[in-house]
């Protein structure tokens, strides 16, 4: 099969989909591999690398696209890249449709078939394709946040840890899942005094345990959250409902209650965001205020770090797009259950329940098209 990776195009996304020991391992399969000049560059890797692994190194991205059966991103698709879509192509990335009509609708009208990294499951019910770039993301939001805590970014003047007679920040994470869990042990690390607030009591217990009784755990509801956002100065939002759009549930009058200078990191804003006053912001202007409250809300965090998490995702990645490659899509699919609840877009066919219902689109479940 003809696998091509395509340089990033969305705004500061310096990681690439597949490493040069990526790369070496579909040319050895048997695969022929195209390279978009350039495009391992900025996490690390050059040209002459992904040569040697035998990948063919291409001019420019409509090549790529054009003449390649599968191809591997890491970030969705942006206007300028719809034109290459094409019947029968195969796109794996992260896609994030649940929040973007207008990609899913030109996936659909192309009828090209897109696997979504975000909604891949493993044989545990884990996210295996996701998880790596939370982890990312979650230790980020609290660096990010610790320097936007700063009085020249807008901040509250705040050490995120304190100092010898001086209290730490205060810093409530809402979501306990990989990002929250994340987040945590790097906030805890820095010296901050962290409260994680959850709907599922278990998870609450485990994070309880797991940081050895350091970390306040809060059940989630309104009251609980107002009482939190008002107690914080870094606040990161970490809710996931994989494929769908993420729950507002950090709402416009709890941010009017939080200190002047308070900082929210919407980790969720890939999937929308849980903050209601969030919006997609991009490396180049990451941050906004409302009510005097800072706002980071960057849409690929993980890419101000593109040596380190270009590495973990082609880790993750690499065995399931050796198994697309080497079977095809639909083989690969009908043998993998948990790879075809990655599967979102089928040769004009929605196939995922959660981007439908955050659309108001019909849906055709994976089984049945792939059958």
């Amino acid at each position: 099969m003809v696998v091509g990776i395509p340089k990033e195009v969305k705004d500061h996304e310096a990681r690439v989909g597949v490493t040069p020991a990526g790369a070496m391992a579909l040319v050895e399969a048997g695969h022929k591999v195209l390279l978009e000049t350039q495009a391992g560059v900025q996490s690390g890797f050059a040209d002459s690398e992904y040569q040697n692994a035998g990948a063919e190194i291409v001019g420019d991205a409509g090549h790529v696209w054009g003449n390649s059966e599968l191809v591997v991103k890491v970030k969705e698709p942006v206007e300028t890249e719809y034109v290459f879509f094409r019947e029968g192509m195969v796109l794996f990335t992260f896609l994030h449709l649940a929040p973007s009509p207008e990609l899913t609708g030109r996936l659909l009208s192309s009828k090209a078939i897109a696997i979504a990294y975000e909604t891949v499951r493993d044989r545990q019910g884990a996210l295996p394709l996701l998880t790596p770039m939370s982890e990312i993301a979650g230790r980020m939001s609290v660096q990010v946040g610790a320097a936007y805590l700063e009085k020249e970014r807008g901040g509250r003047g705040i050490l995120l840890g304190g100092a010898p007679g001086v209290l730490p920040a205060q810093v409530c994470i809402v979501g306990g899942g990989i990002v929250g869990s994340s987040a945590a042990r790097i906030a805890l690390g820095m010296g901050a005094r962290v409260t994680v607030v959850d709907l599922n009591l278990n998870r609450l217990r485990q994070l309880d345990e797991i940081f050895g009784g350091r970390v306040c755990t809060l059940a989630s509801n309104s009251y609980n959250l107002a009482q939190a956002a008002t107690e914080a100065d870094l606040l990161i939002g970490g809710v996931l409902i994989p494929g769908s759009k993420a729950p507002r549930i950090v709402t416009r009058t709890m941010v009017a209650g939080m200190r002047k200078g308070a900082v929210i990191v919407d980790v969720a804003i890939d999937q929308g965001g849980c903050v209601e006053t969030a919006r997609p912001t991009s490396h180049s202007d990451p941050s906004y205020s409302v009510d005097g409250v800072v706002h980071y809300c960057v849409t690929n965090m993980p890419g101000a770090v593109p040596h380190t998490s270009t590495l973990a995702l082609t880790n993750a990645t690499l065995p399931y797009l050796m198994r697309l490659a080497g079977l095809g899509a639909r083989e690969a699919l009908r043998q993998d259950a948990g790879l075809a609840e990655g599967l979102n877009t089928w040769l004009g066919t929605l196939t995922h329940r959660g981007v439908a219902e955050s659309q108001g689109r019909s849906w055709t479940p994976p089984g049945s098209v792939i059958a």
